[in-house]
């Protein structure tokens, strides 16, 4: 499933009217059909009262529908009309003007004192959101404002529905100014939205549901488009690497973990263990000397390369000792746990000279000493695979979180592309982007995974797959995937609050299960 900004939907809109020759009212009247269905699966009570809020915009259009179709069906239902008539136009105007001929049930707030809409919406068992739609540009005018604010102040007592996009937020940017609708269930059309993974967006869309409405999907292909695509569970079945029957240890993969320092002794057993455990058949721990004995306590699966070190950091005599190892391994995982020390920058660049073409996973401190070689980067000829946190890909630009934060896909794509590196940006929905443009977006994911040591058990999934012949895009879209979902599930057993990396791996291990056998 792809995902669409607002620009590219208007274009898909407007081809289906113009070229395919599909009305816009018919389009409408589609579209408030779906979302009807969505209202009744989904409403709380058999008579629940229902108050469709309606601007005058295309938005406001299939508010018009769906409440006609909601009266049709004798549901009780009230439309608020939150603009005056004569503001509606094109065929949103169609609609209207079908429902005041039938002389249905109608508020208008300029008529109306705005405790009668306040009086309807506390009535409501269901608040149906028609107001703005995709249409959001800056902060939400009066009186669309103090009827959202309204709305979000008794939302926690109803079921508040969203139709395309909650409105106040932007649906290219998922920024909001001042106010937006905080849904509990958002129906979309064709595609979800850009907006419901960036910003504050997944902060109000709620549960969401893209529905069609006769303007096909693959319009966006006979546009030449190139949209970002939504990971599904399809997705990542397809992309998690086959396992053969007969296979050994051999056929699986070696992965060679090149992190730890005398502070960070954990993050480089997470990664290893994360190998293992989602099917690499060998891991090495490169892991200076002076926490060899701690580690391989903690990790008897793992083979373990003891090197030089200074002061609990690798010593230069360590990248001979790494290089001797290089024939024997497929993926290299490097970074967790490493830190910052002197000359690190001169170690990691002497290190990347070099390796032999395998694949290369590029974490944590190992992004900050690389983060002025990306000449050597750029030269390299194997796969590379970044994987920053916003503060991470800050530092990679020389710019700040927020910025990173307000610009995810646009930074991720135009870094992957100028450094011909595949790049995750993590965040609450990551963002995973290739050297040649290819954007995937991540839905899943919540604060179970915000702790220490996650972003490690994540490295090591993506170098398992690596490993296991899985292609570059496939291990970051599986890896990711199985990632989040480990995080969810088992924030549902522990609470979020108790989840730690060890039951992320546990719970990838489950993922896999589920979706294997």
């Amino acid at each position: 499933m792809f995902i669409a900004g607002q620009k590219e939907m208007q274009q898909m809109d407007r081809y289906t009217m113009d070229t395919l020759g599909l009305p816009g009212i018919v389009l409408m009247e589609n579209a408030g059909a779906k979302v009807v269905d969505e209202i009744l699966d989904s409403a709380p009570c058999e008579n629940a009262r229902i108050v469709v809020l309606a601007g005058g915009g295309n938005n406001g259009g299939d508010g018009f529908v769906i409440a006609r179709r909601l009266i049709d069906l004798g549901r009780d239902v009230i439309l608020c009309l939150l603009v005056p008539p004569e503001r509606i136009t094109g065929d949103a105007k169609v609609h209207f003007d079908v429902y005041i001929k039938r002389q249905l049930p109608i508020l208008h707030l300029q008529d109306s004192d705005f405790e009668k809409i306040k009086t309807e919406l506390q009535r409501a068992d269901i608040i149906v959101d028609c107001i703005l739609g995709t249409g959001v540009n800056g902060p939400v005018r009066e009186p669309f404002k103090a009827v959202i604010e309204l709305v979000n102040e008794i939302a926690p007592q109803k079921s508040v529905i969203s139709v395309d996009i909650p409105s106040g937020v932007s649906s290219d940017t998922g920024k909001v100014e001042g106010v937006a609708i905080k849904a509990e269930k958002t129906v979309t059309f064709v595609f979800p939205k850009l907006g419901f993974f960036l910003q504050d967006g997944p902060k109000y869309i709620g549960e969401w549901k893209a529905v069609d409405i006769s303007v096909p999907p693959q319009i966006a292909a006979d546009l030449g488009f190139i949209l970002p695509k939504l990971i599904t569970e399809a997705l990542v079945m397809q992309a998690i690497p086959t396992r053969t029957q007969h296979g050994h240890k051999g056929t699986f993969g070696h992965v060679l973990v090149v992190g730890g320092s005398k502070s960070y002794v954990g993050a480089p057993l997470f990664t290893a263990k994360s190998a293992l455990k989602s099917g690499a058949g060998l891991v090495t721990l490169g892991i200076p000397e002076s926490i060899y004995h701690m580690a391989a306590a903690q990790n008897p699966e793992a083979l373990f390369l003891p090197l030089p070190e200074t002061d609990g950091h690798f010593a230069f005599s360590a990248i001979e000792k790494l290089c001797e190892k290089l024939p024997q391994i497929d993926c290299i995982a490097i970074g967790p746990g490493m830190s910052r020390f002197p000359d690190g920058e001169k170690w990691i660049r002497s290190f990347f000279e070099k390796l032999t073409g395998q694949s290369i996973v590029v974490d944590a401190d190992a992004l900050y000493l690389l983060r002025n070689d990306f000449e050597l980067v750029r030269r390299y000829n194997g796969t590379v695979i970044f994987t920053p946190h916003p503060g991470e890909m800050a530092t990679l630009l020389n710019t700040t979180v927020k910025e990173v934060e307000a610009n995810r896909i646009e930074i991720a794509k135009n870094f992957a592309k100028e450094n011909q590196v595949y790049l995750l940006l993590k965040g609450h929905r990551s963002i995973i982007a290739s050297p040649d443009g290819e954007l995937y977006i991540n839905p899943h994911g919540n604060d179970a995974l915000g702790k220490g040591g996650s972003g490690d058990v994540l490295t090591g999934l993506i170098a398992s797959f690596l490993a296991q012949r899985a292609q570059p895009m496939d291990s970051l879209v599986a890896a990711s995937y199985l990632h989040a979902r480990a995080g969810v599930e088992k924030g549902k057993e522990l609470s979020s609050y108790g989840v730690l990396p060890l039951d992320i791996i546990n719970g990838v291990c489950e993922q896999l299960k589920r979706l294997i056998y």
